[in-house]
């Protein structure tokens, strides 16, 4: 194993020829920072594509990056339903006008990443992740049809994923995953979503589909401005966005540009470990969400969520979770999220987590991340024989990382950047971990919009 200060050595200076030998390419890119926000799900008055003569436009000569179908005041979309501050702005990337008024887009990413945790339970590991979003989009006089899909090659992956301290969740080989964070699905999104005017600034929403994300909690990690550039899942991913894949969601909804009222069905049941397929829905549980997004740089939720059965190394066990959150972002390359949640097992104990996390865009190419996150968490030790098990222990990681932006042709961008993470726990901890692990990671990400 390539010891921890090594790496973290070699990021440090892998990154300083970048900082100090930055250039400015605003020449190759001549909207820097701007993104093509999606389609306004509460316009009062949506674009009349069909007064457009689709058949002597030029599409192959148009910015798609420059169109802007939503207004500045629209809250952007999350993953699922989710709100995100309107500042965010939409998914950018590949965005092509089909005709018959729909606008298709791609989106997605793929990071080389390398990553040493230090201790006994650390380890070292090369990977990658990836995502693929594609949608269509489709404005009429009454609202607005969205099918949704979105793809992962993290199955290539061994069941085992990746080293990730602190983090649980999941299981490989029958057995639970700790200290490690788990792959993704093959298919993250398989769903539709229609909305129906029912005001000049209001509208009713249905989505849903085998393969979805229901209304709790905010939009889930990769999907945050404030967690663009940070390579590494939260450690507390299973009590935020442990629903982010989910094999049967129904939603119904109301919006207006400021609150966001929903409630879902949905299965419980998190991910088995047959990373390729469609499990079956069972539409065993339900959650409520409501968001408010008074500003362009605001977007606060709570939700609650009783969810049948939901981690698979503890049968038996209903989970009643209740999040809040709070999102920032200025517009100006500035995105922060500060989120609570508490699940409370059913019998069982009430475990809590928060997370702080920011992301700051300091130019066209200087980026800083950073999280904070503390949770309680009891599946540090599977072994029934370990005097440990099933011991509740509160945990705070940190987390601090820098990235360099470089835009290559068209819709595809470069991010090179890595991070270190140090963290607080008990004493207690202190054999099975040692006196002060560390982490540290080192990234490429090659991406279809930013």
């Amino acid at each position: 194993m390539l010891k921890t200060p090594l790496l973290a050595g070699a990021a440090a200076l892998a990154l300083l020829p970048l900082s100090a030998t930055a250039q400015d390419h605003s020449e190759h890119d001549p909207h820097p920072g701007h993104v093509m926000p999606a389609a306004d799900p509460n316009a009062a008055d949506p674009v009349d594509h069909s007064a457009m003569d689709h058949g002597t436009m030029d599409h192959g000569a148009m910015d798609h990056g420059a169109m802007d179908h939503r207004s500045p005041t629209t809250p952007a979309e999350g993953s699922g339903t989710a709100r995100l501050p309107a500042n965010e702005g939409g998914h950018t990337g590949l965005h092509i006008d089909a005709g018959g008024d729909w606008m298709l887009m791609a989106h997605g990413f793929a990071w080389g990443i390398y990553t040493d945790q230090s201790g006994p339970r650390g380890g070292d590991k090369a990977y990658v992740q990836s995502m693929l979003m594609l949608s269509g989009e489709k404005q009429t006089e009454w609202g607005r049809i969205q099918l949704k899909s979105m793809l992962s090659l993290e199955p290539l992956m061994s069941n085992f994923g990746y080293p990730n301290l602190f983090a649980t969740g999941e299981t490989a080989g029958g057995e639970p995953l700790v200290d490690r964070q788990h792959p993704h699905d093959l298919f993250m999104e398989l769903a539709a979503r229609v909305d129906v005017n029912v005001g000049d600034d209001a509208r009713l929403f249905v989505y849903g589909g085998p393969v979805g994300e229901p209304a709790i909690g905010p939009s889930a990690f990769m999907h945050r401005g404030s967690a663009r550039l940070n390579p590494e899942a939260p450690i507390t991913h299973h009590w935020f966005d442990s629903t982010h894949i989910t094999y049967g969601v129904a939603t119904i909804g109301y919006a207006t540009p400021q609150i966001q009222l929903e409630g879902s069905l949905f299965t419980g049941r998190e991910p088995d470990e047959k990373r390729w397929n469609i499990e079956k829905p069972r539409f065993d549980s339900w959650s409520l969400r409501g968001t408010w997004t008074p500003s362009p740089a605001w977007a606060l939720q709570v939700s609650h969520a009783r969810l049948k059965e939901p981690e698979a190394q503890h049968p038996g066990e209903d989970e009643h979770r209740t999040t809040a959150s709070i999102q920032y972002a200025n517009g100006h390359g500035l995105s922060a999220t500060a989120a609570y949640s508490a699940k409370n097992r059913d019998p069982g104990d009430t475990l809590t987590a928060w997370l702080a996390e920011v992301n700051w865009d300091l130019d066209d190419h200087h980026t800083l991340f950073g999280r904070i996150e503390n949770v309680k968490n009891d599946e540090l030790f599977n072994d029934h024989a370990d005097p440990l098990h099933d011991q509740p222990f509160r945990v705070t990681k940190f987390q601090a990382g820098y990235a360099y932006r470089l835009p290559l042709t068209g819709p595809l961008n470069l991010a090179l950047g890595g991070s270190i993470a140090a963290f607080a726990k008990p004493r207690a901890l202190d054999a099975a971990y040692d006196n002060n692990p560390i982490g540290a990671t080192i990234f490429a990400r090659l991406s279809i919009g930013h």
